[in-house]
């Protein structure tokens, strides 16, 4: 029977303390408002137009409840026409909080150093002006700065890397509309969902035809957007060209500038010209990046679009913080059953990251009425995640829980799925701190989310000057070498050798052979950077997994072919390397680099086999930076299913070391008893 009700009121918003709502990450344009710029009066090229379907969420939000009063909006008053919208319960903007109109709302100004220019029509005037002349231009997004030049102009993008301090890795670009992608790009279905969807990620593509050579810088793919923002959609009315780069608006490895201040002095300098508007970021996002593997989105960065939209968990998370990794770091705090992971905040290697980092912290908290009780962090002792938590428990007086890096990968892959029996864990990266001291990465493991044995794992090999042969790929190949053939081998037989020099190999032999700054790895990413070393496509790296990934790109052709290996107590590659020395007189570098993938792929499914013989498991998750090789990834799925195991991956958070808080957060709630 349907209650009967004497009276309906809408009332005010209250301050509920203990209580929250989810907060929706930012929305792109949709398609009514799109047409509202064409159709609309006030809003005829609005470069803000919005509606309660789409729009600026978590970038402008202050605190809950979510009203104007609480986003950066609450600086501009409703005309009229906005206000009869936004209170008619009818219309499609009936409480949209960044409803506004050319009337009255935010607006655009471009300035290059002599002029300042208003009116939206006349900055897209200015910026097409400046773009088609070779030059680059600062663009206030929605989560922070974005560097844009000529996608096809070669000499502009080589002034874009120059002036931003980013000598080869890849730019994002952006394409006027997915007719112009597939013009250049390979799309899948799956490839164009992800693309057209509300996210609007940067998703990772082969390429089909090449932009400017440097954008890419050789690799075969590129990293695609489509436009976002209305002011997206309206500079490609006036661009001649249909697809520009859109970078992050950062210096090096700095978090994106998101404050117009600091935009004029770290961003000006490196464009000479500047596009703002008068309304705050609260929150910045970098943009989210995703490639398709197996048919299904996997994401390499989550920020913009996915942020702060939590992670249900079975188990009870509430008062957990959990500090995350020291590389493409993400942290997480926990209100009841979820888990609330921050955006993409990037590397703590300098004070602008860090200083990010405890900035979110304390957003986060704030918004989600956050009270620590307890603290989990990685082993590893000198990551700056570890340190801030350390610190913020001997402050509050609470638990801190220290967890296995490569423990809380497979964990957090087993939270997105709802596991919480033992599981075959498979976690591959290129450094973790083991709990033995030495430097993980190449694990086989038997866990559940409360701990972990570890089964297995490749064989240690030396780091010649530790962080250094990161850095320079080519000293990894020296030391697998030197381990499996002995420092009698005949270096100079071998191009990659020949062009080191032979002063730089007799320092690594005379490091290896006293035992001088040479940590012990069994990280799979170090066998990935000899390998593609060794095959000459990068012995410096000039940006993280820059040689895994240019291993990855030459892949051009089918086979199932693999080099020999030896699963033993540890897994030992020393047949494999001597067969790809082998091949390298006869066969094609992409023919090398499948099979060498191939046995990869080969020696999961071995060991999970033997797992599987020994513990009667057949559930297999899949996790870590490795994994994001999309070939890899798919190659081992493939095995394993086709063999009778039933295979995980991570979906809804990284893989890579940004999703590392979520398995924090649930190995705690595991070993606090707060899950009882």
């Amino acid at each position: 029977m349907v209650p009967e009700y004497e009276d309906f009121r809408i009332s005010f918003s209250k301050d509920t303390h203990d209580q929250i709502t989810e907060i929706s990450p930012d929305i792109a344009v949709c398609g009514e408002c799109l047409s509202d710029m064409e159709t609309d009066p006030t809003r005829i090229s609005y470069p803000f137009v919005n509606c309660t379907d789409c729009g600026p969420r978590f970038t402008i939000i202050e605190g809950l409840p979510y009203d104007r009063s609480r986003t950066s909006m609450k600086e501009f008053d409703l005309c009229d026409k906005c206000r009869t919208e936004y209170n008619n319960i009818f219309d499609r903007r009936f409480h949209a909080q960044p409803v506004a109109c050319n009337n009255c709302g935010p607006g655009y100004l471009y300035f290059n150093g002599t002029k300042t220019v208003a009116g939206t029509v006349n900055i897209l005037k200015a910026l097409s002006l400046q773009i088609d002349r070779g030059h680059s231009v600062a663009v206030k997004g929605t989560g922070g700065y974005h560097l844009m030049c000529d996608a096809l102009n070669n000499d502009a993008v080589s002034e874009l890397r120059k002036n931003k301090k980013r000598d080869a890795k890849p730019f994002a670009v952006m394409f006027k509309d997915l007719i112009e992608v597939k013009n250049y790009c390979h799309v899948s279905e799956a490839e164009e969902k992800e693309l057209v969807s509300w996210r609007r990620p940067v998703v990772i593509l082969r390429e089909k035809k090449p932009l400017a050579y440097l954008v890419s810088n050789g690799l075969r793919t590129t990293g695609a957007m489509l436009p976002y923002m209305p002011f997206h959609h309206l500079m490609f009315r006036y661009l001649s060209t249909g697809v520009v780069v859109l970078t992050s608006g950062n210096l090096s490895d700095e978090p994106v500038v998101a404050h117009d201040d600091e935009a004029m002095k770290t961003l000006f300098p490196v464009t000479g010209s500047l596009i703002s508007y008068n309304r705050q970021i609260l929150n910045r996002v970098d943009d989210s990046v995703i490639r398709i593997a197996n048919d299904r989105p996997i994401i390499i960065r989550r920020s913009r679009g996915y942020t702060p939209a939590p992670v249900d968990v079975r188990i009870r998370t509430e008062g957990i913080f959990a500090a995350g990794a020291g590389q493409k770091n993400s942290f997480c705090i926990g209100r009841n059953s979820q888990a609330v992971m921050s955006q993409y905040i990037g590397d703590l290697t300098n004070m602008a990251s860090c200083e990010f980092y405890r900035e979110s912290f304390e957003r986060l908290s704030d918004l989600f009425r956050f009270r620590p009780a307890l603290v989990a962090a990685d082993l590893h002792p000198d990551y700056y995640s570890s340190v801030f938590a350390s610190d913020l428990a001997e402050k509050l007086k609470i638990p801190l829980l220290k967890v296995q890096h490569h423990h809380a990968h497979v964990v957090s892959c087993m939270a997105e799925h709802d596991l919480y029996e033992n599981v075959i864990g498979v976690s591959f990266d290129g450094t973790g701190y083991g709990s033995d001291g030495n430097i993980w990465g190449g694990e086989f493991m038997v866990a559940d989310t409360a701990g972990f044995s570890r089964y297995t794992h490749f064989d240690y090999v030396p780091m010649p000057g530790g962080d250094m042969a990161i850095r320079e790929p080519w000293r990894m190949a020296f030391s697998y070498i030197t381990k499996y053939f002995g420092p009698r081998f005949d270096y100079e037989s071998l191009p990659l050798f020949r062009n080191i020099g032979r002063n730089k190999m007799e320092l690594m032999n005379f490091m290896l052979s006293e035992n001088i700054n040479c940590p012990l790895s069994s990280g799979a990413g170090r066998l990935f950077d000899a390998v593609s070393a060794l095959l000459g496509l990068c012995s410096v790296a000039s940006f993280d997994s820059e040689a895994p990934v240019r291993l990855e790109s030459v892949i051009d052709c089918s086979s199932d072919e693999y080099y020999p290996y030896t699963a033993g107590k540890t897994i030992e590659f020393g047949e494999t390397l001597r067969s790809i020395i082998s091949d390298m007189d006869h066969q094609d570098v992409s023919l090398i680099s499948a099979k060498f993938h191939n046995t990869v792929a080969r020696v999961i499914l071995e060991v999970a086999d033997k797992i599987r013989y020994e513990k009667d498991l057949s559930k297999v998750v899949l996790s870590g930076g490795v994994f994001q090789n999309s070939y890899l990834l798919e190659k081992s799925a493939c095995l394993l299913s086709d063999n009778g195991f039933e295979v995980f991956t991570n979906r809804m958070v990284p893989c890579n070391d940004g999703g590392i808080s979520l398995g924090q957060i649930v190995i705690a709630s595991e070993n606090s008893g707060l899950c009882a």
